[in-house]
């Protein structure tokens, strides 16, 4: 019998829930109206009373603080602006990207100018780029010639970049990591 494809939901932003009227439990706090006047301390059934006759909700805006601060405004409101905001700093997060290009002991100077090109067009578009050679067999007998052939791969590079990682030994070879500048 042949399954059918489902596909996973969508992740929801995970905006920090606040607790809102019923669900709030420290008793003594500190209270900010609607018009953002500072009303001090008082107990919670005050709070809860105060917000209910204006047709608001009292939600916990800061919670670790002692007492409590809370604040008498409109609770989808609030929500919706949170998840707003989350999806701006979201939106406005860069993400650097690793991309790799390996090259081996015996890759051609075509083979090389082609990764070359590569790397620099990665650098270009601002993602790091993992350089790194892969020895296989009896070519782990000639670990310098490996490191300079990388140097060279390095200085052929007509991009300006900065080494994020130094040349390091790997199981298989040897890497490294440079960002553009």
């Amino acid at each position: 019998m042949r399954r059918r494809f489902r596909r996973k939901p969508k992740k929801k932003p995970k905006i920090p829930q606040m607790r809102a009227n019923e669900r709030i439990f420290a008793d003594p706090i500190v209270l900010i109206d609607q018009n953002d006047q500072h009303q001090g301390e008082m107990a919670l059934s005050e709070a809860l009373a105060m917000a209910e006759s204006v047709g608001l909700d009292l939600v916990e805006v800061s919670p670790k603080a002692q007492p409590p601060v809370c604040k008498i405004l409109d609770y989808g409101k609030f929500q919706y602006t949170q998840a707003k905001q989350y999806r701006q700093s979201q939106a406005s997060q860069k993400t650097v990207t690793t991309k790799g290009v390996r090259i081996g002991l015996r890759t051609d100077t075509h083979d090389l100018n082609f990764k070359k090109k590569q790397a620099e067009k990665f650098l270009s578009k601002g993602n790091k780029v993992k350089i790194e050679i892969i020895l296989r067999g009896r070519e782990k007998a000639h670990q310098d010639l490996a490191k300079e052939n990388i140097k060279t791969f390095l200085d052929n590079l007509e991009i300006p970049f900065r080494t994020e990682e130094e040349l390091k030994k790997s199981p298989s070879g040897f890497h490294t990591i440079i960002a553009p500048e």
